[in-house]
């Protein structure tokens, strides 16, 4: 098993924070193999950034991701960018409210999510990004819940530690809905 992941989007979103908390709840708590590459702008809100997974039971002679078979957006300006750069067959996850994808490519499983919304009605948009990984753990099993959980716990100021957990479980509960 070899899943590539893309998170995309702008700074100031938690694109770069949310891969690397998939990274971490991958190598440490489920106890794959894990790698992160990073990209942004030179602007440290408002640029466009990616960052990218690469997780595999077998050890990663190859850390870049070339084809990725799961692509997160939270950004118009990524999906215009990345959307084209998804392997056949993979999983297209984007923030509903942000992304206007137009017509899907051929068999790309698409879901929208409305993490933006969602992490508002919590008071505070910077948690979408929290929201977003607990809809991918339930719309792709790419790590366990419980790793992904124990991860964004592990990742997060102790001040906004209720805060996260409550995103990640609302986010984890319509990305279940997306599925059935």
């Amino acid at each position: 098993m070899r899943m590539e992941i893309r998170f995309a989007g702008f700074g100031g979103q938690g694109v770069i924070s949310a891969a690397k908390i998939s990274g971490r709840a991958a190598a440490i708590n489920d106890k794959l193999n894990a790698v992160l590459t990073q990209s942004y702008g030179p602007e440290a809100r408002g640029g466009a950034c990616n960052a990218n997974v690469v997780i595999s039971e077998e050890r990663i002679a190859y850390p870049e991701v070339t084809l990725p078979n799961l692509l997160v957006i939270l950004s118009q300006e990524a999906y215009t960018t990345f959307g084209s750069t998804i392997a056949p067959g993979g999983t297209l996850i984007v923030d509903q409210d942000l992304v206007d994808v137009g017509e899907v490519p051929t068999g790309v499983h698409l879901y929208t999510v409305p993490a933006t919304q969602l992490a508002e009605g919590l008071g505070n948009r910077i948690v979408a990004n929290v929201v977003m990984l607990g809809a991918v753990v339930a719309i792709t099993g790419v790590v366990s819940k419980d790793a992904m959980l124990e991860s964004v716990r592990a990742s997060v100021p102790a001040r906004f530690l209720e805060l996260n957990e409550r995103a990640f479980e609302i986010g984890y509960d319509y990305g279940r809905k997306l599925k059935s």
